[in-house]
């Protein structure tokens, strides 16, 4: 099996993985994943794909992931691990789907307005 490579976007958030076949390394930007995610939401969000589809331990897994904070890093990754599955096995998009790991979160930062300290935040209310 050659490498897989495909992209996952969050937010401002870009993740390019490399799915091979190995021992189930997990490596994020050279780190190790327990090194790079601290907490245990982040790392259940990053193997969720692989539970599911019950391929822990079968792949290896090199990311390059930049932009945006921790989280939208790693539903980032989470997609683009998603994707990567679908390409393996076709059958795996019938598992993942309804969980919603292949639909890329469209949702951004609405930007600021001029004149106002944010993007929705109305002028002081004044009586007089």
């Amino acid at each position: 099996m050659e490498t897989i490579h495909k992209i996952g976007r969050r937010k401002t958030a870009v993740a390019r993985v490399y799915l091979s076949e190995g021992k189930g390394e997990v490596t994020i930007n050279k780190k190790k994943v327990n090194d790079y995610f601290t907490t245990g939401p982040l790392l259940y969000k990053i193997g969720q794909p692989m539970e599911l589809t019950d391929n822990t331990g079968k792949f290896d897994i090199n990311v390059n992931v930049f932009g945006g904070g921790i989280t939208g890093q790693a539903e980032a990754i989470r997609l683009a691990i998603s994707r990567a599955l679908c390409e393996i096995n076709p059958e795996y998009r019938s598992i993942l789907k309804p969980e919603g790991l292949l639909m890329r979160d469209p949702r951004m930062v609405e930007r600021k307005k001029f004149g106002q300290k944010k993007a929705r935040k109305k002028y002081q209310f004044s009586k007089r």
